[in-house]
């Protein structure tokens, strides 16, 4: 099996590849974490890596005064993305690469937080999102973006319109999360409790969907992802 190189940027701690972890090891990747406040992001290489996977976060795009990471990450993004080099990015990492597409990221009109299905968009060419149909997926954002010139609409939901979009094949968005593990979900619900309590949301509901969920996204995810990464032109 080849072996390949993932680096892979964490925001948070308890928000990494989570399921993913697994099936990308079993593809041949060597992963790496790079964690955005302990490394210095303008001197990364945006080339190096096979495969770079941008994870989620609590801040926003638009936040780059307060937090100055953002503007190494975009710009980062920028060059790879111009070099169509393989990309994911996963509801942060999705923001920040629409926004080095650039789209503009905003506001949504309410926080969706919880578990709910995605619409997939049936006149998709190229659907990499098959295996999630009727699963139900966590959504965890207050923000969204208009949909990159040249890039697909793969996924949406009531709420919001853009919940995954694809440009060509080795580049990814997804606002939502396929990669949260039930195991690990009490995590998301203690990192985020601010959050939760001042948007109102009870995570007691949240923990029993998980619960409810939390597995069959995470064999739908996996297969979601190996559907995705075979068909990646390094």
């Amino acid at each position: 099996m080849t072996q390949r190189t993932l680096q892979a940027i964490r925001h948070v701690g308890f928000e990494d590849l989570g399921s993913f972890e697994a099936p990308l090891r079993a593809a041949g990747y060597q992963i790496e974490y790079i964690d955005a406040a302990e490394h210095e992001l303008s001197q990364l290489d945006p080339l190096a890596a096979d495969l770079l996977v941008v994870l989620g976060g609590p801040i926003g795009v638009y936040d780059h005064d307060r937090y100055p990471l953002v503007s190494d990450e975009l710009e980062l993004l920028r060059v790879r993305l111009a070099a169509d080099r393989p990309t994911l990015g996963i509801c942060l990492g999705a923001q920040l690469m629409a926004a080095a597409l650039g789209s503009i990221v905003y506001p949504g009109p309410a926080k969706e937080i919880g578990w709910s299905t995605l619409e997939l968009a049936a006149a998709a060419g190229y659907q990499p999102l098959a295996a999630l149909r009727n699963v139900a997926v966590l959504h965890w954002h207050g923000d969204t973006f208009d949909l990159p010139e040249g890039c697909t609409l793969l996924a949406s939901t009531p709420l919001c319109r853009q919940q995954a979009f694809a440009r060509g094949q080795n580049v990814l968005g997804l606002q939502f999360h396929p990669e949260v593990r039930g195991e690990r979900f009490e995590h998301w619900l203690l990192g985020h409790a601010s959050e939760l309590a001042s948007s109102g949301i009870d995570p007691v509901t949240l923990r029993h969907d998980a619960k409810r969920h939390a597995s069959a996204l995470e064999q739908a995810g996996a297969i979601m992802l190996g559907h995705w990464l075979a068909k990646l032109k390094h």
